[in-house]
């Protein structure tokens, strides 16, 4: 062969290994900007525009049949002028609980941070149908004590995630270190009661701080108080028996004085009486013989 055939053979070599990257990389691009792949770090992308969300995992079947179906939607998000997403709850199980996924696949369609669940079919002509007819207005939004942005459900969202992280140490401990599941249990038993326990002295500690107890005062102190709190007592009992007698010394000389006032009415009553009773009659003088 000479070195002109060779040469030729080796563009056309280049030229196809070109292209076959050329057509990877625009396959790869083209895969990546159809659906958007959104986990705990970018879920909140959706909170802006208009969105429908996938939430799914691999080896869900009804998610995988889903899949082509998901596809064909975001083929049609620029004519739809909307974003098309997916979330994997077996890498984001913080955005299941904030959420409340309990089936698979879950479909949300989200409007500038409204959020409604959608329930209707899941065929490629009723999602499209659902978005470009604006159907999702006759559905009620999710209430606020619901909504993924509150703060609750933010709080459901960490315990569903330090879930997971439970659930990986203990998979850890009996692959990795060969642990029975009941020496694994009895290690987060005893993880339980010392977390339980410290917590429990952080929450003492901090009660203290914001309210400090009173000071002790010293037992001489409290006995010196005491007895003079005693002696005051007395006094004043004392006083009180002295004030209590004198107001019958006073009520005494007030009923011997109304008494007397009574006794000297009544005998000048009498001496009236005497002096103008009828019986006593004047003596005639006699005439001389």
């Amino acid at each position: 062969m000479s070195y002109a055939g060779m040469g030729r053979v080796f563009y056309i070599l280049c030229f196809s290994l070109l292209l076959g990257v050329a057509s990877a990389n625009n396959q790869r691009v083209s895969t990546e900007s159809l659906v958007e792949q959104l986990d705990e770090e970018n879920w909140d992308r959706m909170l802006h525009g208009e969105w429908m969300v996938e939430f799914y995992a691999p080896w869900c079947p009804a998610c995988k049949a889903l899949e082509s179906v998901w596809e064909h939607l975001a083929s049609s998000k620029e004519d739809l002028n909307i974003n098309v997403g997916k979330v994997d709850v077996t890498d984001s199980p913080g955005l299941s609980g904030r959420f409340m996924v309990t089936a698979l696949p879950t479909i949300y369609h989200v409007v500038d941070g409204v959020f409604r669940q959608y329930k209707s079919p899941r065929d490629e002509d009723a999602l499209i149908e659902f978005v470009s007819e604006k159907t999702w207005r006759k559905i009620d939004p999710i209430p606020s004590w619901k909504s993924p942005t509150s703060l609750h459900m933010s709080i459901l969202s960490q315990f569903f995630r330090m879930s997971q992280v439970l659930r990986g140490i203990h998979n850890n401990l009996m692959e990795d270190f060969g642990l029975p599941t009941w020496g694994s249990y009895l290690i987060f038993a005893i993880a339980t009661i010392v977390v339980g326990a410290i917590l429990g002295l952080i929450i003492v500690c901090l009660i203290d701080l914001i309210y400090p107890p009173k000071p002790m005062q010293p037992q001489s102190k409290k006995k010196e108080e005491d007895e003079n709190s005693a002696a005051a007592q007395e006094k004043g009992s004392g006083d009180d028996e002295i004030i209590d007698n004198l107001k019958d010394d006073l009520i005494d000389e007030q009923d011997s004085e109304s008494e007397e006032v009574a006794e000297t009415n009544n005998k000048e009553k009498d001496a009236k009486a005497d002096t103008s009773s009828p019986n006593v009659r004047k003596r005639k003088p006699r005439k001389a013989d």
